[in-house]
């Protein structure tokens, strides 16, 4: 083989190992812009054309990522699950892009769910409503534990995005902090919500949430409110051994310790309605 030939073939084994590793991680890192700046994100697409409805996926106060650079084992799972069922999928990254670690034991935070987040929210929007392989009318918001918390401020109607552009159509919050939302009387949501929580979780405690969902559903709101028994915060993720995390800023008694792992009912039943509730019509 002479030696361009080999040049040529070496270019190419490179080429498809590098595409290999791509799709083997299942997603690509993007940049979200914003005013002042970007915001760093993972996007999952399906395979094939599209376009495809869409969901922008929230983390909760750990962030996105876990050591070396690898995605969290939750948003991992989640945004396979997600982008083989036909949805493409949008992290932002609140955290890493401003040059911040896990936030879970912080309490001055200076990347607030109801203000910061909520605007990285919207610039993801964005940014999935001008490729042209996305549906406009079908986007969809999901966020976990503090993820959570910004869906509920997201989808305030008196936070409806002023831009013209296409809205998010349906929202889901994983054991979201609901008291500061179910003690506003402005409070009200323009879409459907979904609200998955653990009745023993002592990190966002349920009741808050079952108050703000009854009384959403009084004033005629679409609002599903679902509690698993037993199950602790973190309950969906896929193999989180059940222990006492210490160190928490805000936990429900006060102590800066919670209980957090995996409820296999729980994640089982959780991914199925969550798959049902964004196919919805």
């Amino acid at each position: 083989m002479s030696s361009v030939l080999r040049l040529l073939a070496r270019v190419v084994c490179l080429v498809l190992l590098a595409t290999s590793a791509v799709h083997a991680g299942g997603y690509e890192r993007v940049s979200i812009a914003m005013d002042g700046g970007h915001l760093d994100g993972v996007f999952f697409r399906p395979p094939g054309p599209g376009p495809f409805p869409a969901v922008v996926a929230l983390h909760g106060c750990g962030g996105l990522w876990r050591e070396q650079g690898k995605l969290s084992i939750r948003h991992l799972d989640w945004g396979e699950r997600l982008s083989n069922a036909g949805f493409a999928v949008l992290m932002p990254d609140s955290y890493g892009s401003r040059g911040l670690a896990s936030q879970c034991g912080v309490k001055d935070l200076t990347v607030r769910a109801g203000r910061e987040r909520v605007a990285d929210t919207m610039a993801a929007r964005l940014w999935l409503l001008q490729r042209n392989d996305i549906r406009p009318g079908q986007l969809s918001l999901i966020g976990w534990s503090g993820g959570g918390s910004t869906v509920l401020t997201a989808i305030r109607k008196d936070r409806q995005p002023a831009d013209q552009m296409p809205d998010f159509t349906r929202a889901v919050a994983f054991y979201p902090g609901c008291r500061i939302q179910s003690e506003s009387p402005s409070f009200a949501v323009r879409m459907p919500l979904l609200i998955l929580m653990g009745e023993a979780d002592d990190w966002t405690p349920a009741a808050p949430c079952g108050y703000l969902a009854k009384a959403a559903q009084a004033r005629g709101e679409k609002v599903e409110f679902v509690t698993y028994p037993g199950a602790v915060h973190d309950f969906d993720h896929p193999r989180l051994e059940v222990k006492e995390r210490e160190n928490v800023a805000f936990s429900a008694n006060g102590t800066g310790k919670v209980m957090v792992g995996t409820n296999p009912a729980a994640r089982e039943d959780a991914l199925k309605r969550v798959d049902a509730f964004l196919k919805a019509p």
